[in-house]
């Protein structure tokens, strides 16, 4: 008898490791404060196939079955040592006319609007809002994608991916996350969506507008890059400002929220984490193993 509820016990367990593979973190630890250790990566799957998301990360979300899809950013990911909890706190973008004030005339075709609070998640609720069609999402400027294979062949691949993670991750060495990525068959970027803020769009903007007639090529160059480029090598990537904020009428009444922490300590670790973060990438030390002792 004991036999036979071992055997169903352990069914069970291999039928929840093939469904609903574990989350794990990837990479090495970031920081340290208190009972919360920093990571900047952590994989999921998603219809059946492993995925990586990593500090500054976009992707789309629907926070309930009945919400319209919105944009996540990854903002800050740790675990809670005591009670081995993994948790997220992320940034959310709507389109206006997903807002209570809706659209209007001053609204531009490529603007989203940012909740005003951050969101704190659990992974496990976080990876439930991931959506994975968003074939519908038609809002966006679509940049052209940089080839890859022609990075690989000239050797800019690397620099264009050290230039994005000092751009949108605060210098963080992101090395070890994107061998992983690759070892996932991750190696051309799967974000197709990128939040910019308004000076960065206009400057996005004029850059493009400098070299319109220009092969797209040039778009690798630095001089390119120093005008306001975006360093991207998604496919169809989908280009988006954001200016303004709002406050979300029934975010708070959503059961996976965890309401439970500070969102002000959240707030401050995450700003002490990003300038000792910045300061590190900084000094000739850097490493991507090296954690960071958190201090306020």
């Amino acid at each position: 008898m004991c036999l036979g509820i071992d055997v169903c016990a352990l069914m069970a367990t291999l039928f929840i490791w093939c469904f609903f593979p574990p989350l794990q973190w990837v990479g090495s630890p970031c920081g340290l404060h208190g009972p919360y250790i920093f990571y900047k990566a952590f994989q999921f799957h998603l219809e059946g196939k492993p995925r990586i998301l990593s500090l500054g990360d976009f992707f789309f979300v629907r926070c309930t079955p009945k919400d319209p899809i919105c944009i996540a950013e990854l903002q800050l990911l740790w675990e809670e040592r005591t009670s081995r909890q993994l948790l997220s706190s992320s940034k959310l973008y709507f389109l206006p006319e997903d807002t209570p004030q809706g659209r209007n005339s001053d609204h531009g075709e490529d603007e989203v609007i940012a909740v005003s609070e951050k969101v704190i998640v659990k992974l496990e609720d976080l990876v439930k809002w991931v959506h994975s069609d968003f074939s519908k999402w038609r809002c966006g400027l679509h940049a052209g994608p940089v080839k890859t294979e022609a990075l690989g062949r000239n050797g800019q691949k690397e620099a264009l991916l050290k230039y994005r993670q000092s751009t949108l991750n605060s210098g963080l060495n992101f090395k070890d996350v994107l061998k992983e990525k690759a070892d996932l068959g991750e190696d051309e970027e799967e974000t197709n969506v990128i939040v910019l803020s308004y000076p960065q769009y206009c400057r996005y903007r004029s850059m493009l507008k400098r070299i319109q007639d220009k092969p797209s090529s040039i778009l690798t160059d630095q001089f390119a890059l120093a005008l306001g480029g975006i360093a991207v090598v998604s496919r169809n990537p989908q280009i988006l400002y954001c200016r303004d904020t709002f406050d979300h009428p029934t975010l708070i009444e959503n059961e996976s929220i965890c309401d439970e922490f500070d969102l002000g300590m959240v707030s401050r670790v995450h700003c002490c984490l990003l300038n000792l973060i910045l300061h590190d990438s900084n000094s000739p030390g850097a490493a991507a193993g090296e954690i960071l002792q958190v201090d306020m």
